[in-house]
Order: C-alpha cells, then structure tokens, then sequence
C-alpha cells in the first residue's frame, strides 16, 4: 500500500470519527460539565447565603442575649428594691412591736410598782396602827388616837 492511501483512508476514519464525536459522545458530555458547573455554581450560592443567615442568626442571637441580659438585670434590680422595701418594713413592723411592748412592760411595771407601794404603805399603816394600838390599850381614849392613826394613814399615801 501506498502511504498517501493510508493516509487518505486514516483521515477519512479520523474525520468521521470527529463528526460522530461531536455529534453524539461531545453534546452529552458538555450537558454534563454544564450541569456539573451549575451545580458547582447553586452550592457556592448556597453557601454564600448560609454564611449571610449565619451571620445573620449570630446578630440576632446576640442582640437576644443582650436582651436577655438587660431583662435580667432589670428583674434583678426590681427584686433588690422589692427585697429591701420588705426588709425596711420588717424592721419599721420590728421596731413598731418592740416599741409597742416597752410601752406596756413600762406601763405594766408602773402598775406593779403602784400596787407594790400601796400594798407597802398599807403594810406600813397596819403595823403603824399595830404599835399604836398596842401603845393605845394602855391610854383611855381610843377613839381619838383611832383619828390620828387614820390621818397618819392619809398622810402616807
């Protein structure tokens, strides 16, 4: 054979193998890189916008933490008022209540010491009139000591 036959029939074969590439084995191929790139190109975007909704949710959680913070410390800050408004009127009520039994232990004490001097000037006039009378019984007029006595008594009081 001749070089220029082979060369002529290898280029023929090459040419029809070229068509029969291009039109059926390269199209698919192209539709699959295409696809290929499409999907390569929808995930980035994705991935772009998960990182913005990430970004996002991160601001937003920390703006509800700061909320958050705020609220706590506002309820802290009620409850301290709130706690040290009922430890003030605990202690107004304490002092009320111990104010109030001072008084009736230094009015019940003022009582008893009363009692306490009348029964003692009763005691002193009963034994006043006991040596009176034992010094009475020896005079004649009893009626008259009787008045002295009794004033002595008054005077006692």
């Amino acid at each position: 054979m001749n070089l220029n036959a082979t060369l002529i029939a290898q280029l023929v074969v090459f040419f029809i193998l070229v068509v029969f590439t291009m039109k059926f084995v390269w199209p698919p191929i192209v539709k699959a890189l295409d696809e290929r790139a499409q999907k390569v190109a929808d995930g980035l975007a994705a991935a772009d916008k998960a990182k913005a909704d990430l970004a996002l949710a991160e601001k937003k959680v920390v703006e509800e933490l700061r909320t958050a913070r705020e609220s706590a410390s506002e309820a802290r800050t009620a409850a301290e008022k709130q706690a040290a408004a009922l430890i003030d009127e605990a202690r107004a009520e304490a002092a009320r209540i111990v104010a109030a039994a001072r008084e009736a232990a230094e009015g019940e004490a003022a009582v008893a010491a009363q009692r306490a001097k009348e029964a003692l000037r009763e005691q002193v006039a009963n034994l006043a009139v006991a040596g009176a009378e034992q010094i009475l019984r020896k005079e004649v007029d009893a009626k008259a000591h009787a008045e002295l006595l009794a004033n002595l008594k008054q005077e006692l009081q």
